[in-house]
């Protein structure tokens, strides 16, 4: 599943964020984020005008992302 796709307050473990270039900046600024493989990540807020952007907690920190940036992001629901 995408992070882009995960319900709102849904507790749920980072994957991996995907590559779209051979040198991706956007991925790689988003793993220098924290967005790496284990971590627990959930969507705390949708914005009010096609659900963009995104308010993404990982850890205790918080992010606001576009849903095309929280594309990238693949995660599995936490059990």
């Amino acid at each position: 599943m995408r992070l882009c796709d995960l319900p709102p307050f849904t507790p749920a473990i980072i994957e991996h964020v995907e590559d779209v270039l051979t040198i991706d900046p956007i991925a790689k600024r988003l793993r220098e984020l924290g967005f790496v493989q284990g971590e627990e990540v959930s969507i705390v807020a949708r914005g009010p005008i096609s659900a963009d952007p995104l308010m993404i907690q990982v850890g205790f920190t918080r992010f606001a992302l576009r849903r095309a940036e929280a594309q990238r992001v693949h995660v599995h629901t936490a059990s």
